[in-house]
């Protein structure tokens, strides 16, 4: 399926209900189940993420099939490692290629009996759950912080509790202190030192708990912000005082001209008038805020340098490349290392004025989402797989069709 893009009559006022951070519910899942709590989570995602876990969580069976929520497959992992019995997790065609070797070396030297079913370092996975035994381990600090997350969060169940060292570079840290966060609303302690990440052993205490709304959405309500300087955008659920990392998108895009104001009646952004004529910034800690960043910045043509994006390579896609890719249609031509950086100097090339511009969203719902409000600036916006926003957005297509953007379905027969 495809939606053709265009751009009706833009309100001066638009009110968003945000959707809760598939983020925060999914560790609060694992940390409900690990507490053996009675209590229903409140607010809680309606993502097909979430409903992986869910659906994991609520089965009888002993095969298990996340989709391509990357958060489910790896605390899962964790999680099923000391649930005493033999379980298989598998996924998406794009998950069987998402690395997990490093998670599983490191549950396997803790005690974790774990098989690789096809590919070695890759789900789909046997997992023989059992009694694992802590102490001291060792991570490379730039793995996929929910590697981390997910040995943080059992890591009071298992005897001995965990002493986490992680070397070189830590990236994703708000992720890391999200996870630490809400494993103290559930009553356990932790110690964070430098390099170190202490948790002793101990038992997670049943809480009633509330998930935040989500401020990775809020990112696309900001790109539409900076580029309708006469719209004022209301959004309900947020948090000013936040635990998730992308909360740093309101200081983010002061650059690119959106200012926010908090409020009793939610979160306003508004445009301030005042544009960097160049955008550099290092996402190390607030990766998946890129693809936004980098489509308001081609659309504002404001040249960027982004460094810090090593683990875009292993998302959903490799947005890396789907940026360059799909960027390059609208007439941007971008350029990086293929590692961990991506620029843009202003620079265009030819595209088509006329002929439909259909971009790939990769099966990534960021992709689609973050170039969703080209339709502000291109009349011939098509996005391939729209859908693909259930991911973490479910309502994402109603939503911008209150800010002026209208969908209709291409009929590709």
């Amino acid at each position: 399926m495809q939606y053709k893009l265009s751009q009706n009559d833009t309100p001066q006022q638009v009110q968003i209900q945000l959707p809760s951070s598939k983020s925060i519910s999914n560790r609060l899942l694992m940390l409900n189940a690990l507490s053996y709590s009675p209590y229903e989570i409140k607010n809680l995602s309606d993502s097909d993420d979430t409903k992986a876990m869910l659906g994991v969580l609520n089965s009888n069976s002993n095969k298990f099939d996340v989709g391509a929520a990357g958060t489910s497959m790896r605390f899962l992992t964790a999680f099923l490692s000391k649930i005493v019995g033999e379980w298989i997790l598998t996924g998406s065609e794009r998950m069987k290629q998402r690395p997990i070797k490093t998670l599983v070396d490191a549950l396997n030297q803790l005690g974790a009996k774990i098989e690789y079913v096809e590919k070695e370092g890759y789900p789909p996975l046997r997992i023989f759950g059992s009694n694992l035994e802590g102490g001291d381990l060792e991570l490379p600090g730039n793995v996929s912080s929910q590697y981390i997350s997910a040995l943080l969060m059992i890591a009071p169940t298992i005897e001995n509790g965990l002493r986490l060292t992680l070397t070189g570079d830590i990236i994703s840290r708000p992720y890391l202190e999200m996870t630490l966060a809400l494993m103290k609303d559930f009553g356990v302690t932790s110690y964070w030192k430098g390099h170190v990440i202490t948790v002793p052993e101990g038992k997670y205490e049943a809480k009633v708990v509330t998930a935040e709304s989500d401020w990775s959405a809020a990112s696309y309500w900001y790109e539409i912000a900076a580029l309708n300087p006469g719209m004022e955008i209301n959004l309900k659920g947020l948090k000013k005082i936040s635990l998730q990392g992308d909360s740093k998108v309101k200081s983010i895009f002061e650059a690119l001209g959106v200012k926010t104001k908090f409020s009793q009646k939610g979160t306003i952004l508004s445009h301030s008038g005042k544009v960097n004529a160049k955008f550099r910034y290092n996402f190390i800690n607030e990766p998946d805020l890129a693809q936004t960043v980098a489509v308001t910045c081609c659309l504002l043509n404001v040249p960027f340098h982004f460094t810090g994006l090593q683990t875009l390579k292993i998302k959903e896609t490799d947005r890396i490349t789907a940026l360059i890719n799909e960027l390059k249609k609208m007439g941007y031509e971008l350029s990086g290392n293929q590692t961990d950086d991506l620029s843009w100097d202003g620079k265009r090339c030819d595209y088509s004025e006329t002929e439909p511009i259909v971009i790939n969203t990769y099966k990534d719902h960021r992709m689609a989402m973050a170039f969703a409000p080209a339709a502000y600036k291109f009349s011939n916006i098509v996005i391939d797989d729209p859908m693909v926003i259930t991911k973490s957005y479910p309502h994402y297509w109603e939503d911008v069709a209150k800010a002026g953007i209208e969908c209709n379905t291409v009929d590709e027969g």
